[in-house]
């Protein structure tokens, strides 16, 4: 009798550690951080965004319940296709569980709907259309940073508050720019303003000149440019050689990283106002991790890429607190645990997967009153996250109920 009660003691043992065995897809977690490693976006994303979520995995102890966990990376090249066929590889093949970042919607849109159909988690921090929390959202998305609503929500009302109430539209030519713009439009008709017309420029443009004579043209007191990265740079620097705020014109730069301001330099951008989701030198715990960053990429970290660490950071201890990477698991553990680090205080994910944070109103220092090459900002107002971000039942999501 004490014989077979061993055996099955033992037997027990053996089911039970292939139970806990089975709660882990493979022997590793890995998380595949998917960006712009070349083009337009490459500095407010790319190899930065990469170090960030490394930073985060070694801060975890780069283990989680006795697995390793494992980053790699790829260039999606800014083509929905390339960005694509990367994800299935990565889910099929390559045993990735997550994949984080993705900057560029179109891309993000494909992504989001691949990871449903696989049953994966996808972590967005670079993608910016309020529709991957709306129309297009996923029970496997989760939207950490920033969205084309909560920008305009922040610009476009702050300006109109200073009677700068008509607007003239500079819009990339894709999922984000449009994305973008008819958040803004629908911010500025809201508030009492107008819109005096639009006009979309190609990614990657090198000459804005016949985009910034038709917005002249308008007589419109904003010109809002509903782009990103480059482009945004490019269309700042055009618009000055073309005179338009000596005309009385305001540039808004509906999304304007802090990577874009330093390669702008304070000269010109200088007096700018712009929509942030982090800065590296708001409180100590900021400046901290920015430090940190620093010394490893050579740049202070932007909104994206200190997004990356933190939902990187909430989503290994889901997995920690739930003992499985089993994405509906991980998920809901997600969703039901707060956010309080660096980057977001009191911060929480809803059902339609969208992070709600604070975002903040900043303005591009004067040179005169900048002290240091990364001292770029002023901070005139934070925005509860409740008032930034649309609210749930207005989005269109098809999962809530």
């Amino acid at each position: 009798m004490r014989i077979a009660t061993l055996a099955l003691v033992a037997l027990a043992s053996v089911l039970c550690v292939g139970s806990a065995e089975a709660q882990f897809s493979s022997d590793v977690v890995k998380l595949g951080v998917l960006t712009d490693m070349s083009s337009l976006y490459s500095d407010a994303t790319g190899k930065g965004s990469l170090v960030a979520a490394q930073m985060a995995v070694e801060d975890f102890g780069g283990k989680v319940k006795g697995k390793p966990i494992e980053v790699i990376s790829a260039d999606h090249q800014n083509k929905p296709d390339v960005g694509s066929s990367i994800a299935r590889d990565w889910y099929d093949n390559q045993h990735v569980d997550a994949i984080v970042d993705v900057p560029t919607s179109s891309i993000a849109l494909a992504v989001q709907k691949i990871t449903q159909d696989k049953d994966k988690v996808f972590l967005m921090s670079g993608p910016g259309s309020s529709d991957l929390t709306g129309v297009a959202c996923s029970p496997n998305g989760i939207m950490w940073t920033y969205d084309t609503y909560a920008l305009s929500q922040v610009i476009a009302k702050a300006l109109i508050a200073r009677k700068e109430d008509s607007w003239f539209f500079i819009t990339a030519d894709y999922a984000f720019g449009h994305a973008l713009e008819r958040d803004a439009a629908a911010t500025v008709k809201a508030n009492g303003g107008t819109v005096a017309g639009s006009v979309n420029a190609p990614f990657n443009s090198q000459d804005f000149s016949s985009f910034l004579l038709q917005a002249q043209g308008s007589k419109a007191k904003v010109v809002g440019l509903a782009n990103a990265g480059g482009d945004t740079q490019t269309a700042i620097k055009q618009a000055a050689e073309f005179g338009l705020a000596e005309g009385g014109q305001k540039i808004a730069a509906l999304l304007l990283e802090l990577t874009d301001t330093h390669s702008l330099g304070l000269k010109t951008a200088q007096g700018l106002l712009a929509a942030d989701a982090f800065y590296w030198d708001r409180d100590d715990d900021s400046r901290a991790f920015s430090k940190r960053f620093y010394a490893k990429v050579g740049a202070m970290p932007t909104m994206i890429q200190a997004g990356v660490y933190s939902a990187v950071t909430h989503y290994l201890k889901a997995i920690d607190a739930t003992g499985t990477d089993d994405a509906k698991t991980v998920i809901a553990k997600m969703k039901a645990t707060p956010i309080n680090d660096f980057f977001a205080k009191n911060g929480y994910i809803r059902e339609d997967g969208r992070m709600v944070h604070d975002m903040y109103l900043v303005q591009a220092k004067k040179p005169s009153e900048s002290k240091g090459e990364w001292d770029l900002y002023n901070i005139l107002a934070t925005i509860p996250g409740d008032q930034a971000f649309r609210p749930m039942a207005e989005g269109g999501c098809p999962y809530i109920k």
